[in-house]
């Protein structure tokens, strides 16, 4: 076993804390913010980018996290890492692409449509003058 990266118990804990406590709140409060933007079609640039930026740093932890496990730090140390890295690395990426990007082709959708509809790119009937 290798010199500990840190200390195991504080690492641990605090580790826990953030990725679980902050990083899920973060991620809950992104997927409101997909749930009121999406389906309007508002705000697809940024929501996608969020919830790849959260996809990477899930892939990151549980890169870190079997790096870890393969040089012999303790269970502390690695597992955390492991745990957030497993639970943010594959729901992100999942939401991402069966939910959030089927809502916003939705929304586009909806808005060819209404643009059909209304017969092209007019906004409504033209009054023409007496």
């Amino acid at each position: 076993m290798s010199e500990p990266w840190f200390n195991p118990q504080q690492f641990g804990t605090y580790f826990g804390a953030i990725g679980g406590g902050v990083g899920g709140s973060l991620i809950g409060i992104l997927g409101g913010l997909t749930g009121t933007l999406a389906p309007r079609g508002k705000g697809k640039p940024i929501i996608v980018a969020l919830w790849l930026l959260f996809s990477l740093a899930g892939d990151a932890s549980l890169v870190f996290g079997a790096l870890a496990l393969a040089t012999g730090q303790p269970y502390g140390i690695w597992f955390p890492l492991l745990l957030v890295g497993a639970i943010i690395g594959t729901l992100c990426p999942a939401l991402l692409f069966r939910v959030v990007l089927p809502a916003y082709r939705q929304a586009e959708a909806r808005k060819l449509a209404a643009e059909e509809i209304r017969g092209g790119s007019e906004v409504g009937p033209m009054i023409e003058p007496r």
